[in-house]
């Protein structure tokens, strides 16, 4: 598949959206779960959203929090996303510089391509660390809410 079928060079509509994504598993595999805050072209916070996923790799669950905003954004029926991720591995993945070779991350590669092909505008860009603090937040709030349990 070529790259430009996923990734369209048009400028994004006022309808797009961005995300920040997390995911992490304590342990690896491990506890699990993803975090991601979805925000509109003013910044302001649409939603969060956040899930445990049980034990899985630190990879399951970066792929979990990406589908979970392409889901939001397919729900909500948004034109675009610009997702923003601090996973190199997930991000490559995605804009097709490095190949899949897991079969567990590869469906849900699939996954995730085909929901953004559904989109307008995609696109996903690799951010640090210290810049997707949010969505990191949401992960350690699930995980510390399972020691409850």
């Amino acid at each position: 598949m070529k790259q430009e079928a996923l990734f369209r060079q048009q400028t994004p509509s006022s309808g797009v959206v961005t995300a920040h994504i997390d995911g992490g598993a304590r342990g690896n595999p491990g506890p699990a779960a993803y975090g991601v805050v979805i925000r509109n072209g003013e910044g302001k916070i649409l939603v969060e959203l956040g899930e445990y996923l049980g034990i899985q790799t630190n990879n399951f669950a970066e792929y979990s929090g990406l589908l979970g905003a392409l889901e939001y954004a397919q729900k909500q029926k948004l034109p675009g996303l610009k997702v923003f991720s601090d996973s190199e591995l997930l991000v490559k993945q995605m804009q097709g510089l490095y190949k899949v070779k897991n079969p567990g991350l590869k469906e849900l590669f699939d996954r995730a391509r085909s929901l953004a092909r559904q989109l307008q505008y995609f696109s996903i860009e690799h951010v640090l660390r210290e810049r997707n603090r949010d969505a990191d937040r949401l992960v350690n709030k699930v995980l510390d809410s399972q020691k409850k349990i």
